[in-house]
């Protein structure tokens, strides 16, 4: 598959912005307490916070990632944490619980998961794809 550098920058700074602004929004700028009562471990506020400086890491990286291998592979098993983490709660939760407590927490927990995956696969093609061309030059 042939992806352009100019789209792949583009999708760290939609991933970086996805952290930042999801984070922001559905915390209501970390006042939202029901966010960490549902899942204090990984969404306290300080936790939260954690979430929006990895957005700024990603958008930090978006015009050099070709240059930063293997910390794309970080940025591939971060989202590999999370996106288990999510699957885990997510299948021993019940989400109506939070929907009623909060539709904002809810709706947060019912789509960081997904979102999670679907980054952990977009920085896994980039890893994968920085690999083979480094191995190619060789």
């Amino acid at each position: 598959m042939k992806i352009k550098n100019e789209h792949i920058t583009k999708g760290f700074i939609l991933s970086g912005l996805m952290n930042i602004l999801g984070v922001l929004i559905f915390s209501r700028i970390f006042s939202n307490t029901f966010i960490p009562e549902f899942d204090n471990q990984a969404m306290s506020n300080f936790g939260l916070l954690m979430i929006v400086i990895w957005g700024f890491v990603f958008i930090a990286v978006s015009k050099n990632f070709h240059k930063v291998k293997w910390l794309i592979a970080v940025f591939t098993i971060e989202k590999l944490i999370y996106a288990t983490h999510w699957t885990k709660w997510i299948t021993n939760n019940n989400l109506t619980d939070v929907l009623e407590k909060d539709k904002m927490a809810g709706i947060y927990y019912a789509i960081y998961g997904i979102n999670d995956w679907i980054f952990f696969a977009f920085f896994l093609f980039v890893f994968v794809r920085l690999a083979r061309k480094s191995n190619l030059t060789q």
